[in-house]
């Protein structure tokens, strides 16, 4: 399986480790850490040498509660980083809902949109589907990043996210976008419970039935939190390097990472051992 992007075919066939790079001050695990051009692209460098195969590149937080940001303070953010990290040799995603941020970092020349809206928003499938091959994340939210956990989804979420996921991917074959540019993300933590994060963890293979790859993004999330009562995001490491581990062994394709590094040699690890089976 591959997944095609604007300059890369990604062969899926082993799992892609995708670095996270926020550019704001506001993200609820490293704002602040990266939201000046020159700190970005250096921890851009420093995500590839520990071994990301993806960057992915974000400047409006979408953690819970978090506010809406203006067009243009965005597009401050994230152009002069994507600009600079096209150089770097690896995919370039931007994690963005507006349109007009989207055309904007594929006018650079960007691989990846990653959506949590899911191209639901006015416009966006619109420019996706007039790009003639970049690459698309699409994302399970429940309601809105300011709503989202204030009323979390009730019962069983496993069969209602593919449902969305498997409309979504629909909507985009109406328009034109071949299933080969797309990756889909169930949305742990977007409007989820921690008992039903973990039951998409639990089930994450029935979502295989979509035949579309999977991006697990478990990294530094507070139901990894509650479950090891860990209150600060970066002492959840290992927990996330654990969630990510057993997401790419019931199938996901892509993980997105703060913490590449110990990833990378945890996935070493698991490829080593069914290598020798």
């Amino acid at each position: 399986m591959r997944w095609t992007t604007t300059r890369f075919d990604i062969d899926l066939s082993k799992p892609q480790v995708m670095g996270i790079v926020n550019v704001t001050p506001d993200s609820f695990s490293d704002g602040g850490r990266w939201d000046s051009p020159a700190a970005a692209l250096r921890h851009c460098e420093q995500l590839i040498q520990r071994g990301a195969q993806l960057l992915d590149i974000g400047g409006e937080s979408t953690r819970p509660g978090s506010p809406a940001l203006p067009l243009e303070e965005e597009l401050a953010r994230v152009l002069p980083v994507v600009r600079g990290a096209l150089a770097l040799g690896v995919p370039v995603s931007v994690d963005t809902y507006k349109p007009e941020v989207m055309q904007a970092v594929l006018d650079l020349g960007a691989d990846i949109i990653n959506d949590v809206w899911a191209l639901r928003r006015e416009g966006a499938l619109k420019v996706v589907a007039a790009h003639a091959r970049c690459g698309v994340c699409l994302m399970h939210m429940h309601r809105d990043p300011q709503t989202m956990q204030v009323a979390p989804m009730a019962g069983d979420v496993v069969v209602p996210v593919m449902d969305f996921l498997r409309e979504r991917t629909a909507a985009l074959a109406s328009a034109g976008v071949e299933t080969g540019r797309i990756v889909l993300d169930p949305g742990i933590g977007f409007g989820k419970t921690v008992a039903q994060n973990f039951s998409l963890l639990a089930r994450q293979r029935e979502l295989l039935a979509l035949d579309l790859p999977l991006l697990a993004g478990w990294s530094r999330k507070s139901s990894l939190g509650a479950v090891t009562g860990r209150d600060q995001p970066a002492d959840r490491v290992s927990a996330s390097v654990a969630a990510a581990l057993l997401a790419v062994e019931r199938g996901a394709s892509v993980v997105r990472v703060h913490d590449v590094r110990e990833t990378v040699d945890a996935l070493a690890i698991w490829q080593a051992a069914r290598a020798a089976t």
